[in-house]
């Protein structure tokens, strides 16, 4: 598919101080309910950002075409799991290993330009930065245009997280991570993670993100708000009201029967801001 490019070029604002995390309960049990910190507050462009391994870093392949970037930011993230096995490897070059996986599935059997989301956590809580452009244009407060949620990727951010979680826990790690994401992604955006935050399953048919990773969707909204409050992050965030209707999840029936292939995780592309 021809993609136009409407790309800007971002400002790279250089944020690498990690973000305080709130501490995790045990079996990936995201805790709560810490309270607001008084006083000041601090711009959502100067939220910490946690350390993201680059494209270079895990050695991406060149896309066949440039990523279209968008002069806005989306106003949701969208929550997937990988489909791949729950493997016991943490390390850093397995998380690369990964991505390039991913990677190759999606340009040399789906056809796609490039890798379809936007950020990728292992099981080791690593962060690789997804589709080309992607980390520039989360600093620069810009969307880079992905392919991971069919008829919606004009207007969401998707974050893949490595293993399947029908019924397994997702480990710590990658949830602490996904947490310290969240927040670094809805302070840059503005977004209101009691809204913002997300399962794929939300917008597409599909069993995405796994129904034990999706009924911690309210634990991950939560501690993400939790983390920006100890960031004092400015809290004036995003009202759901103003989001467009048709950017607002419509919660679709879940297929019976779903394909199962490594690297699927439902509908990925439509033709409203779309894109391979």
């Amino acid at each position: 598919m021809t993609m136009r490019d409407e790309s800007v070029d971002p400002e790279d604002l250089t944020r690498r101080t990690m973000l305080r995390g709130a501490a995790l309960a045990g079996g990936g049990v995201l805790l709560g309910g810490a309270t607001a910190l008084g006083g000041a507050t601090r711009s959502a462009h100067a939220a910490a950002e946690p350390h993201v391994h680059t494209r270079a870093n895990w050695g991406a392949r060149r896309p066949r075409r440039r990523a279209r970037v968008l002069g806005s930011g989306p106003d949701h993230i969208v929550v997937h799991h990988t489909a791949t096995a729950n493997t016991s490897d943490t390390s850093t070059s397995h998380a690369a290993a990964l991505s390039r996986s991913i990677q190759r599935y999606h340009m040399d059997t789906n056809g796609w330009d490039d890798i379809g989301q936007q950020l990728t956590i292992s099981r080791g809580g690593h962060v690789m930065e997804g589709r080309n452009t992607s980390l520039a244009a989360i600093r620069a407060a810009n969307h880079t245009v992905g392919a991971h949620t069919a008829y919606h990727n004009s207007h969401t951010i998707g974050i893949e997280n490595e293993g399947t979680y029908s019924s397994a826990t997702p480990p710590e790690a990658l949830m602490a991570s996904l947490a310290e994401t969240c927040a670094w992604l809805c302070a840059v955006y503005n977004l209101d993670p009691s809204s913002a935050i997300v399962g794929h399953r939300d917008y597409n048919a599909t069993s995405c993100p796994g129904d034990r990773l999706y009924a911690m969707l309210p634990e991950l909204r939560s501690e993400t708000r939790t983390r920006m409050r100890a960031q004092l992050v400015d809290e004036d965030l995003l009202d759901g009201s103003e989001v467009p209707e048709e950017h607002r999840p419509s919660y679709p029936e879940r297929p019976m029967d779903e394909r199962r292939t490594e690297h699927f995780h439902g509908p990925a592309l439509g033709e409203h801001g779309g894109g391979s």
